[in-house]
């Protein structure tokens, strides 16, 4: 349940400061007129998510025990790689989507009504789609059999409205930039989890080999139905007897997937620039102290040139005096 939680609770909350900064923007610039075709996409949107969620559910119950798998575990492979690409583009624009939004608004009022439906409903949309497919995908990795993943799923985004809210009024302020480092973490860790279960379906669809090859068993030690293995499957989708792929695959992802998204942003930018401060301060010591050589050279000319000189105007004086 916590999982599915997070994932409402994250994706809910991008889409309500969406939501936020449209119609902050409307109000601020005292274009009220264009909010009701704002809220026209948004609640598209929404009903689009919804019909979506449900043709997931209710569509794959008519198939066949291999087809489901093989749906299942494809679409389970999908909404890993939407949620991983969603939290790197949210870690990376997030202290720009204000003034992103804010120029796409502008271009939508100078085309009309329609292309700002188009904007609010393709804002929001792909948050509401990106929701139902991994929440769907969560689910089924969960397999509870109860209402417990969808009431966290509820939950989540309830609190997301309400937080989205509080923002909007100006009653709240979090640090949004750790907000979504830490939820993000740990939905990557909830998305390594699916995508194990997602490789398990492929298993048992016959797409994929080696379901008898089992990494570990520990089913004696954590059982499946005790309220820590419950635990631990609705929050980390944890499988007490995973295959050797399943572990393999889980390990690829997430160690490289973590260390990628907790490093500081613009790492590579910043050990590049100390490298070209470095080899800039290397070339100016190298340039003053080849300056210097070059000057204590010329010094060294010019004394010559004031020895020979002085020697033969001395010269000239003596032969004078004889």
């Amino acid at each position: 349940m916590f999982g599915n939680y997070l994932i409402g609770l994250r994706e809910g909350l991008e889409a309500s400061l969406v939501v936020c900064i449209l119609v902050a923007y409307l109000v601020k610039t005292e274009r009220r007129d264009a909010l009701r075709p704002v809220w026209t996409g948004i609640g598209i949107a929404c009903a689009i998510s919804l019909a979506f969620g449900a043709a997931l559910e209710f569509g794959s119950q008519e198939m066949t025990f291999k087809a489901q798998e093989a749906l299942g575990g494809s679409l389970s492979i999908i909404a890993v790689g939407l949620v991983t690409w969603m939290v790197f583009w949210m870690r990376r624009t997030a202290r720009h989507l204000k003034a992103e939004l804010h120029g796409k608004l502008d271009a939508a009022l100078a085309m009309g009504t329609g292309a700002l439906v188009a904007t609010a409903f393709l804002a929001v949309g792909r948050e509401g789609l990106e929701t139902a497919l991994f929440v769907w995908a969560s689910v089924r990795a969960s397999g509870e059999g109860s209402s417990s993943p969808l009431i966290g799923v509820l939950l989540g985004i309830a609190t997301a409205v309400a937080l989205g809210w509080l923002f909007y009024r100006g009653a709240l302020r979090i640090n949004l930039a750790k907000f979504f480092t830490w939820t993000g973490g740990m939905l990557v860790v909830v998305a390594a989890g699916v995508l194990a279960y997602g490789v398990h379906d492929l298993q048992e669809a016959e797409f994929l080999a080696g379901l008898q090859n089992k990494a570990f068993d520990v089913s004696a030690t954590i059982p499946p139905d005790s309220w820590y293995g419950t635990l631990l499957k609705g929050v980390f989708n944890f499988q007490p007897d995973p295959t050797v792929l399943q572990v393999t695959v889980w390990a690829l992802y997430l160690i490289p997937t973590l260390a990628l998204f907790l490093a500081p942003v613009g790492f590579g930018r910043s050990v590049r620039a100390t490298d070209q401060k470095a080899q800039k301060a290397t070339d100016e010591k190298a340039g003053a102290t080849g300056g210097g050589a070059r000057d204590g050279d010329s010094a060294e000319r010019d004394g010559e040139r004031l020895r020979d000189g002085t020697r033969r105007a001395g010269s000239r004086a003596g032969s004078d005096e004889v």
